[in-house]
């Protein structure tokens, strides 16, 4: 017979193996939630579901969910930036950095659906080959720059028409897929109806730009902003 100490042993090790009492199988940190103005999910890579507050970090392999009315800027170790717009779907595909080793630098992102700004870091300005963030139409690729970007899936109710657009506020980016390739310089709107369609340039922006709620400008003295949640010392988790 099985003695009790045995059978409780097991226990714990198959309790400790499921990653319950909130332990999950932790991924690489890629960065950190500086701002936030609402609810923020993670969708982790071994199915769990996280809520994320300010200071929470984000991990590659992390799909990142902002909710209605929640704009959410990501802080990554390279001190590159990302602001959600409400209602986006977001990958954190691959990050890597370390200043040492640049030949280790990798920064590969996907835009699933919604928008979002972009701003470079260090990663971006060494080897901007390696910075590559990809949506349904096209991927987008950078000169070092600061541009914004929304994806709009057929069917969605939307004043922005189906498909990619894209406007840089500072440098360069080129964007890709099947249909062909453009670059677009600071100044330059773009957008690309389907992934067999080539970018074109448009004269205007058509609503891709947006304006971050006026806390987000507000800095404490530790870096993070003082958005909804900056006090949270909890994060829930959900299998």
């Amino acid at each position: 017979m099985t003695s009790p100490k045995i059978i409780v042993i097991k226990a714990l090790a198959a309790l400790m193996l499921a990653g319950v009492c909130g332990l999950g199988f932790a991924g690489q940190v890629a960065g950190t939630v500086v701002n936030l103005s609402g609810a923020l999910l993670a969708k982790k890579a071994d199915g769990a579901v996280k809520v994320l507050v300010v200071k929470s970090e984000v991990e590659q392999g992390d799909t990142l969910v902002s909710e209605k009315n929640t704009y959410a800027q990501i802080r990554f170790v390279d001190n590159s930036e990302i602001t959600l717009k409400p209602n986006t779907t977001f990958k954190v595909e691959a990050f890597a950095y370390d200043a040492g080793k640049p030949a280790g630098d990798s920064a590969s992102f996907s835009l699933v659906k919604g928008g979002l700004r972009s701003i470079t870091g260090l990663l971006g300005k060494r080897n901007k080959e390696k910075f590559q963030l990809k949506t349904p139409s096209a991927t987008i690729g950078i000169r070092g720059t600061t541009f914004s970007a929304e994806f709009v899936a057929e069917g969605v109710s939307s004043a922005l028409a189906p498909g990619l657009h894209v406007n840089v506020t500072d440098g360069m980016i080129n964007v890709s897929n099947d249909g062909g390739s453009q670059l677009f310089s600071a100044g330059q709107f773009g957008f690309v109806p389907s992934v067999n369609m080539p970018p074109v340039i448009v004269p205007a922006d058509a609503g891709v730009q947006f304006t971050v709620p006026a806390a987000f400008l507000e800095v404490k003295a530790d870096g993070a902003g003082v958005g909804v949640g900056a006090s949270e010392k909890i994060s829930c988790e959900v299998r």
